[in-house]
């Protein structure tokens, strides 16, 4: 228990000082993109303006062997940037770190497939469809910006997409999501009817970008889970041992303390 401790400890270490530097990372990239003192609207026109108009990305030639939740990889490949799926990567990590509420927004097949990606951002107290990959927010023609609700309404929608070349009629919001549980196995173990069913509206309960679009967040979650759970074992393994068996355990702080009495304390003269 103590190695397994000792393990999850230093992963914690290690996935924080990853987040960290992440952190930085978008903190200077939000900074050379995005004016001071703007509003949030602003904000959003900023980062999709420097995804249309931005200095030229690496053109990698195997763009599928790159990490595609590493934004320091999603900001630095052109190819990744014109991907549905990527380029709202790169979007709602920008947009979280100029302290932007984002998320993503699936937009599902009848079989419940992904068809598109795009995000959604609190703006005017709703939650406003924005498409990376085309570098928009979806707007009606009075210039309102729409909600994944209004984009429900086929007119609208047409209405919508009619002046951005080549979007595909096929983008359309009868069915989304916000988490993708079928990329788990075995169909996401059935878990969405399950969390339905006891949990509805449980999507929209909790914030899942950062853990969906950031690996490092997720390292960071993953390892401060495991680190708590396992200090909660050893304190019970611990309880048991001296209360329930008797059993004289190695403590390593009295060792330690007892070492450090020897080594470094002044000796006792008789």
């Amino acid at each position: 228990m103590n190695v397994a401790l000792i393990a999850s400890l230093i992963a914690f270490v290690c996935s924080l000082s990853w987040e960290h530097s992440v952190r930085r990372y978008l903190d200077g990239f939000d900074d050379a993109i995005i004016p001071a003192n703007t509003t949030p609207e602003q904000r959003v026109d900023a980062i999709l303006r420097w995804m249309r108009e931005g200095p030229p990305r690496s053109t990698g030639e195997f763009p599928t062997g790159l990490s595609n939740r590493d934004p320091e990889t999603t900001l630095n490949y052109q190819k990744l940037l014109s991907v549905c799926g990527t380029a709202t990567n790169a979007f709602l990590n920008l947009a979280r770190n100029s302290d932007l509420e984002a998320r993503r927004l699936l937009l599902l097949t009848p079989h419940r497939t992904t068809k598109h990606v795009v995000a959604e951002v609190l703006l005017r107290g709703q939650w406003i469809v924005v498409d990376p990959t085309y570098r928009i927010i979806m707007r009606n023609s009075k210039g309102e910006m729409l909600t994944r609700k209004d984009l429900q309404n086929a007119d609208i929608f047409v209405e919508a997409t009619k002046e951005i070349p080549y979007y595909p009629s096929s983008y359309t919001y009868e069915s989304v999501a916000h988490v993708r549980l079928a990329k788990l196995p075995l169909d996401g173990f059935h878990l969405r009817p399950i969390l339905d069913a006891i949990f509805p509206g449980w999507e929209e309960a909790a914030d899942w970008s950062l853990l969906l679009e950031r690996e490092s967040f997720l390292a960071l979650t993953i390892s401060s889970l495991m680190t708590i759970f396992l200090l909660l074992v050893r304190f019970v393994l611990a309880w048991y041992a001296d209360r329930r068996l008797s059993i004289q355990r190695f403590r390593l702080r009295s060792r330690l303390h007892r070492a450090r009495a020897v080594f470094f304390g002044t000796p006792e003269i008789k």
